[in-house]
């Protein structure tokens, strides 16, 4: 059964719109126990990379498919960088924070205010 946080996420997908999304070059899948699609990434800094723009839709991580606010995914769920595997649901640093509730004003949908 799926939880509200991640039914949530399923229709939103703010995050992937708004926010750069950085890793350590070390979770590349072409380093020794890394996972994320190189393809799908960009140097960053010396020590990171970032997950490439879509070239049609500047700002929106090229993984993410669908429509903002109405049905999202991610098109490489199972080899997500850690930044996005850490955004847990209800905590903290997430779905409801106050960064969770920028990205959805900054795309027109309401804010969850923590839930």
């Amino acid at each position: 059964m799926e939880s509200e946080s991640s039914s949530i996420c399923c229709r939103c997908g703010a995050c992937c719109v708004t926010f750069r999304i950085t890793l350590p070059r070390a979770d590349l899948a072409s380093r020794a126990g890394g996972w994320v699609p190189d393809a799908l990434t960009e140097p960053y800094t010396p020590t990171t990379a970032c997950m490439r723009e879509h070239p049609d839709m500047p700002g929106r991580c090229i993984a993410l498919a669908g429509s903002v606010g109405e049905s999202v995914r991610c098109t490489i769920y199972e080899q997500r960088p850690a930044a996005c595997r850490d955004f847990a649901p209800l905590s903290a640093f997430g779905i409801g924070d106050e960064a969770c509730d920028e990205a959805r004003r900054r795309h027109g949908l309401p804010p969850l205010g923590g839930l």
